[in-house]
């Protein structure tokens, strides 16, 4: 089979239907995909034959959106009896039944959840992507740093230094292992939880402390809330509060690589209240009906805010409703950072070279508080948060492996602490220092030519500076 973009006029030959990686829900308890072997001394895995990455599951769907249904041998006969059994409606073959039997509204047994790690760093399987050593203490100490970041900038937001603050502390696994299976070119669509991506990505901690000052030297030029980044040098689109808007975007950036015939992908983060909009759920069926090359990456920490999945869903948390609209998924641990690591590098594999979307529900915790505006305490037990924050702590958990690996020394930990702590308080330092953008910034980078009603604004916004210079004074 072949799919032909119809912009650019380039075929996708030979595409495999069931191109397999960690394992794709086709069912809800079958679990038998294959691996390729070990390479222990690359990050990457390089070309095997397509039988090392099958799962060996039948083909349950096909690619055929542009073929209708032929009026000819549309009623087949099964078993030899008087009557059809199957009849190809729209959309595929269907069989008959005589049952009168509904669906179950839940299964008997929960989608497993994929792991690499236990909780001490030992590894329980052979059957994730082999990290060298390079990549493997990068993805610690940018974990490390991310932590460092985050406890340091609330803090400062406790302070007043600057308003409004959010942390991705439990998630750490989820942002640094997934960015570090990505390529430069592959778009970033984030909701507010991970800046350890754009860490990862060379965003540099004193452009993170610009932009939580808002100075003149924030990428935003000082117009959007602390801790809401975006660096086109990056990849990684600007944060927007609004939940889950960010979903459709990246979807519809997938498709235009794919009419582009571009050797990348987008992938987007949302949470687990992010699957309860209308956005998500447009654009999980418009990935899958255009079959474009995107990462839907769920981290299900438990808490939206302060409702809870019990309150958000009654199904089997996320990744039941990928099969729903047709798209190959996976539960992994978000806490195991090689587990993420496997589950996105194949997700990426799946999506770049047979154009399709994959959907990761990353099972997870949120172990602080939703943000600088939230005191979880309120609606969950201190008990629970304290738990999850040293007995599933990922970063401990990596570490062990590293340990065990013989990559990491415990006297290296203390060095790595002290620097980033001083590398995180000297950026802030430099930033609270610069200056705030010029008013003027509030009113350009839309219009080429600002319209007489921004003119207007503008006109009455600095009078209003004139008239009140105590409360401009930066």
């Amino acid at each position: 089979m072949a799919l032909h973009l119809s912009k650019s006029g380039k075929h996708l030959p030979n595409l495999k239907q069931n191109f397999g990686f960690l394992r794709t829900i086709n069912n809800l308890s079958s679990w038998s995909c294959y691996f390729p072997p070990k390479h222990p001394s690359s990050s990457r895995i390089g070309k095997f034959p397509h039988g090392n990455l099958l799962c060996n599951r039948p083909t349950l769907f096909s690619f055929r959106r542009f073929e209708s249904s032929k009026p000819d041998n549309q009623l087949h006969n099964c078993g030899g009896g008087d009557h059809p059994q199957v009849l190809n409606f729209p959309g595929g073959k269907v069989k008959f039944t005589p049952d009168l039997k509904f669906l179950s509204d839940y299964p008997d047994e929960r989608v497993h959840c994929y792991r690499v790690l236990d909780d001490s760093g030992q590894t329980v399987s052979s059957n994730f992507v082999q990290i060298d050593k390079d990549v493997a203490l990068k993805m610690y100490k940018d974990m490390v740093t991310l932590q460092t970041m985050d406890t340091i900038f609330y803090e400062a937001q406790r302070q007043g230094r600057i308003s409004f603050y959010v942390t991705a502390t439990g998630e750490e696994a989820i942002n640094i292992a997934s960015a570090a299976a990505l390529t430069i070119d592959d778009l970033v669509f984030p909701q507010y939880r991970e800046a350890g991506v754009l860490l990862w990505r060379g965003f540099t901690l004193q452009e993170f402390a610009h932009q939580c000052f808002g100075n003149k030297y924030d990428n935003g030029k000082g117009r959007q809330m602390p801790a809401h980044y975006g660096s086109s040098k990056h990849n990684y689109f600007t944060v927007a509060s609004t939940v889950a808007t960010q979903i459709p975007h990246a979807v519809g950036a997938a498709y235009s690589l794919k009419m582009d015939g571009r050797d990348a992908c987008t992938i987007t983060y949302f949470g687990d209240g992010g699957t309860s909009t209308g956005d998500f759920h447009a654009a999980m069926n418009f990935a899958a009906v255009m079959e474009v090359p995107v990462i839907l990456l769920c981290r299900n920490n438990g808490w939206a805010i302060s409702t809870p999945v019990s309150d958000q869903f009654r199904s089997d948390g996320v990744v039941v409703k990928g099969q729903a609209y047709g798209i190959r998924s996976i539960r992994v641990d978000g806490n195991d950072a090689l587990a993420v690591f496997s589950a996105v590098h194949f997700a990426r594999k799946m999506a770049v070279s047979e154009s399709r979307p994959v959907l990761i529900e990353a099972l997870t915790y949120r172990a602080g508080h939703h943000s600088t505006s939230d005191d979880s305490s309120k609606y969950r037990p201190i008990e629970e948060i304290e738990w999850w924050k040293e007995a599933q702590n990922p970063i401990v958990r990596f570490r062990k492996w590293l340990e065990g690996q013989g990559w990491w020394a415990p006297t290296s930990e203390s060095e790595l602490r002290e620097y980033a702590r001083h590398e995180v308080l000297q950026a802030i330092q430099v930033a609270e220092k610069v200056d705030k953008p010029d008013l003027a910034q509030l009113f350009t980078d839309v219009y080429d030519v600002p319209p007489s009603n921004l003119r207007d604004q503008e006109k009455s916004l600095r009078e209003s500076v004139e008239r009140h210079p105590h409360e401009y004074s930066h």
